[in-house]
């Protein structure tokens, strides 16, 4: 499996001669060579992790590709075919087995309304939680993609998210509303909570890929 990063919270997954895209949202470029795309998983609903534009470009290189996501992503991109997905359920897409996880996004503050949220376990290696720290219960998690930063992140948090989660490695994604600074800085606390376990902590930037 190649897992590659690109900006913020978008990931493209390939194996099997297949491609599924995660999170295609506001802060990432433009994303091509989608010949081989077979799914996309949309985890929430918040523009940071979709947008009309990324769906509608990417619809048009790969027409009729299957959309995963839960019940809020479904409502909110209303005139799109998507598939309603929930915390238990398990699909396949291609050759790609995607179970998923957790149901509600992180709480930003109480005067915002929580929104749907689902975590998504791709052929039982690579585990993104999306705005969430939604622990995979009774799973071994050889691939961690650990949000880095957020309005909703407090890095204490997502430093017990790694060390409940153990993974045999780890990279951080959902990034950039971070300084260089402080990413450097949250990469270092992840990469010390991933060790913990005797796991790896990967740093990744945009366009860089990592073979699991």
């Amino acid at each position: 499996m190649r897992i590659t990063k690109h900006e913020h919270a978008a990931l493209r997954v390939e194996d099997h001669g297949q491609t599924l895209l995660i999170d295609p949202g506001s802060f990432t470029l433009p994303l091509d060579d989608l010949q081989h795309l077979v799914g996309i998983v949309i985890t929430h609903e918040h523009a940071d992790h979709w947008t009309p534009d990324h769906l509608d470009r990417i619809l048009r290189d790969a027409a009729g590709t299957p959309i995963f996501a839960p019940a809020g992503v479904v409502r909110a991109a209303e005139g799109y075919e998507i598939t309603e997905v929930a915390p238990g359920d398990t699909v396949t897409v291609g050759d790609f087995t995607l179970r998923f996880f957790g149901g509600v996004h992180a709480e930003i503050h109480s005067s915002i309304p929580l929104v749907d949220n689902v975590g998504v376990l791709v052929d039982d290696e690579l585990y993104y939680p999306g705005d969430s720290y939604a622990v995979p219960e009774g799973v071994t998690v050889g691939t961690l993609a650990a949000p880095l930063g957020a309005p909703w992140l407090k890095i204490g948090d997502a430093i017990d998210f790694v060390l409940a989660v153990k993974p045999r490695r780890a990279f951080g994604t959902h990034d950039m509303t971070l300084s260089v600074i402080g990413a450097t800085m949250h990469r270092a606390r992840l990469k010390w909570a991933t060790e913990q376990d005797g796991g790896d902590f990967v740093e990744l930037n945009p366009g860089d890929d990592l073979e699991v």
